[in-house]
């Protein structure tokens, strides 16, 4: 019981900034969102499916690379906590000077013309697999619950844990966001949530700058 206590904060902050990054639509989210406005349900669906399993597969690296790397090199957890905080720091930035913009999102299908839902499927796991950015995302997020000498049980427990909010919540936006009256009331409400998100990426940032190992 000892054991979870401590590093339940670290997992459940995990948790949270992947939650909330999700929540500030980025362009597989607008993908998501367009494909099931222009195409139909279905297809946003299995793009969203696509979409959570890259996220899966980038969490599963990212847990098996830093657990790797922290058993053999112990300076490593601190310079993997420093780019992460300053990653998150970098996020709120974004956060807090999209708040202060007028523009609405914009959300369109993918390119290339319709496909089965299988082709959809492929295409967001393409899409996530090859976005640079997810890197930097996920080792600032595994960043948040791993620690030295962290049990394999609580790097599983993170990528689980994602893997579901990450389907759950993409699943949504597909089912949701499919009409455009949905996203006229994402649009009214963008500039709080973007706000929010920017103080919840600067107080993660910190944390994570001024954490011990």
């Amino acid at each position: 019981m000892d054991s979870i206590s401590f590093y339940l904060p670290g997992i459940l902050l995990a948790y949270s900034a992947f939650l909330l990054s999700i929540a500030s639509p980025g362009p597989n989210v607008l993908a998501v969102i367009g494909t099931s406005m222009e195409v139909g349900r279905k297809s946003g669906m299995a793009l969203a499916l696509g979409v959570a399993s890259g996220s899966f597969f980038w969490a599963m690296l990212t847990v098996v690379g830093l657990s790797a790397l922290l058993s053999t090199y112990a300076i490593a957890l601190t310079i993997i906590k420093v780019c992460g905080g300053l990653y998150l720091l970098w996020l709120a930035y974004k956060s807090f000077k999209s708040s202060r913009s007028k523009h609405d999102i914009t959300a369109t299908a993918l390119a290339g013309g319709k496909r089965s839902a299988l082709g959809y499927y492929f295409r967001g796991l393409t899409v996530q697999m090859t976005n640079p950015k997810a890197a930097l995302a996920w080792i600032a997020i595994i960043s948040l619950g791993l620690t030295q000498d962290a049990p394999i049980w609580v790097g599983v427990t993170v990528v689980l844990g994602t893997t579901l909010l990450s389907i759950a919540i993409h699943l949504i936006y597909a089912i949701a966001f499919s009409t455009p009256t949905m996203v006229k009331l994402y649009g009214r409400a963008r500039r709080g949530i973007q706000f929010t998100l920017g103080a919840f990426f600067a107080f993660a940032g910190i944390k994570l700058l001024s954490s011990r190992i």
